[in-house]
């Protein structure tokens, strides 16, 4: 079946993955800026990465029909540095006229922090003013649900982009009712640790329902699973869901959330 992965980081993949991928019935991914695995040293390494991301991977990724688009920020995993970070914030608005950026992503918290709080709100307040999209990261493990509510707080605080334009990501069984409840759209990221399954996405699909919730990968430089997302449609159809059912998480959904940007297409 067709598929989009709408979290993915494919400048740690191999190109045989992008092959992979299109084998299984990719068309599309979408690509959110991330932490490198180590923080960079200056804000011209970030300016290259957003090149790397607006020009290099659209190009590796047309070679197997699969259209790739991205978003652009600076990652909560390198917020601590609150003047750095700024620095780095003032090179994004120069990227999100690209044709193929998204919106802001993925900005959110990963210990909490005050100065991570700082910079969520530097980047909500520059998502609400050029008018984009934003895909938020959750904490991991037992920190999840309290930065999620926090990160939900900041945006409604802020009052300029309506829930539907936001994209929370990495929700888990503990964190999904509460996003979905307050109008956002649920991303459940199947990984081999800290995040999900394909069982336990496909258990979620059954408890919550289809509406604003997708699948992705967010395959990576660690263990990761390029090929989650059709993983998981296998697992759906082995326990009797639909083809429209599964289509809807793992294809309708991503389309009708990224269409609002203008600049989505699988075309």
């Amino acid at each position: 079946m067709r598929y989009i992965d709408p979290h993915i980081h494919m400048v740690s993949r191999v190109t045989d993955d992008y092959q992979r991928m299109a084998q299984a019935g990719c068309v599309a991914v979408t690509e959110p800026a991330f932490w490198a695995g180590f923080d960079r040293s200056s804000p011209q390494g970030f300016y290259d990465y957003y090149v790397q991301l607006t020009e290099v991977e659209p190009k590796r990724a047309a070679q197997f029909g699969i259209k790739h688009h991205c978003w652009i920020c600076i990652n909560p995993k390198e917020a601590e540095d609150v003047g750095f970070a700024r620095e780095v914030i003032a090179l994004i608005p120069q990227f999100l006229e690209k044709p193929g950026v998204l919106g802001v992503g993925e900005i959110g918290l990963n210990k909490n922090s005050k100065n991570e709080l700082e910079i969520l709100e530097a980047q909500i307040d520059l998502a609400a003013k050029h008018n984009q999209l934003v895909l938020v990261h959750t904490p991991h493990l037992e920190d999840k649900l309290k930065g999620t509510m926090l990160i939900m707080d900041a945006i409604a605080n802020d009052g300029r982009i309506a829930p539907d334009r936001v994209l929370i990501d990495h929700v888990e069984e503990h964190t999904v009712g509460h996003v979905l409840s307050r109008g956002y759209w649920a991303g459940m990221t199947l990984y081999p640790e800290t995040k999900m399954t394909p069982q336990r996405a496909a258990d979620v699909i059954e408890c919550y329902g289809q509406e604003r919730l997708w699948i992705n990968s967010a395959g990576d430089w660690g263990c990761s699973d390029p090929l989650a997302v059709p993983k998981c449609q296998q697992e759906m159809k082995l326990r009797g869901h639909t083809p429209e059912t599964i289509e809807r998480i793992s294809y309708d959904n991503p389309l009708t959330f990224l269409s609002q940007s203008g600049r989505f297409s699988i075309e």
